[in-house]
C-alpha cells in the first residue's frame, strides 16, 4: 500500500469514528426548590442520567447560612437541591416536568405538613435557555392541578449570599443513610413511587 493510500484510509476512519461518537454534551445543572431537600434530593438521585444532587439553601440573604438559620425563616433561603444531569441521557423539561410531579406547586410556602418560605416551590436559572425552560414546564403542568401554580422562576446568583450553598454534610444523601427515619418513611418512598411511575410513562 502507498503511503498516499494509507493516509486516504486513516483519514477516513477516522471521520467515520468521529461521525459514529461524537463528542457529548457538558453536563448542565438546574438547582430546584420543592419543599424539604431530603426528599426532593433522594427523587432526582433515583433518575437515570442524573450524575449529582447535593442539598442547599439559595436565594437568601445571609453568606454561608446553616441549616439552623434556614429553618427560623429569617435568612431568605429555600432548602433546594443542585441537580446535576446528563442532557444526552435525561432532558431539561423532562426533569421539570418530574418535578411537578414530586411535589404540590399549588401550595405557597407549604409542602405538606413542612411550613414556612424555606419550603416554598422554585426554580432557580442560570441562563435565559432555563428561564423559557421554565416557564414552559410551569405552562405544560398547570392543567394537570385545579389550582394556581405558585413556583416562582428566579435567577441563581454567581456570587453573594443568594447564590447556591452547600447543605451540611449530614443532609447529603440523607434518605440513603437514614432509610428507616420516621420522617423519611412517611415522606420519601410515596415520591420515588412517582419517580417511578413517570420513568415508566412511555409518553415521558
Amino acid at each position: 500500500m502507498s503511503n498516499l493510500l494509507a493516509l486516504t484510509v486513516l483519514a477516513m476512519t477516522s471521520i467515520a469514528a468521529i461521525a459514529a461518537d461524537p463528542t457529548p454534551p457538558a453536563r448542565q445543572s438546574i438547582v430546584l426548590g420543592g419543599g424539604c431537600f431530603w426528599c426532593v434530593e433522594a427523587a432526582f438521585a433515583a433518575v437515570p442520567g442524573v450524575t449529582e444532587a447535593v442539598s442547599g439553601y439559595a436565594g437568601g440573604t445571609v453568606d454561608n447560612p446553616t441549616y439552623h438559620q434556614v429553618c427560623g425563616a429569617d435568612t431568605g433561603h429555600a432548602e433546594v437541591v443542585q441537580i446535576t444531569f446528563d442532557p444526552a441521557q435525561v432532558a431539561l423539561p423532562k426533569l421539570l416536568d418530574l418535578f411537578f410531579r414530586v411535589h404540590n406547586p399549588t401550595t405557597r410556602d407549604r409542602q405538606g405538613n413542612d411550613v414556612g418560605s424555606q419550603y416554598r416551590s422554585v426554580i432557580l436559572v442560570t441562563d435565559a435557555e432555563q428561564r423559557a425552560a421554565a416557564t414552559a414546564a410551569i405552562a405544560r403542568n398547570q392543567p394537570r392541578f385545579q389550582a394556581p401554580i405558585v413556583t416562582s422562576i428566579v435567577d441563581l446568583a454567581t456570587s453573594g449570599a443568594a447564590r447556591f450553598h452547600r447543605a451540611e454534610d449530614y443532609h447529603q444523601q440523607y434518605f440513603k443513610k437514614n432509610p428507616n427515619q420516621a420522617y423519611c418513611l412517611a415522606t420519601i418512598p410515596p415520591k420515588l413511587e412517582k419517580v417511578r411511575s413517570f420513568l415508566a410513562d412511555p409518553n415521558h
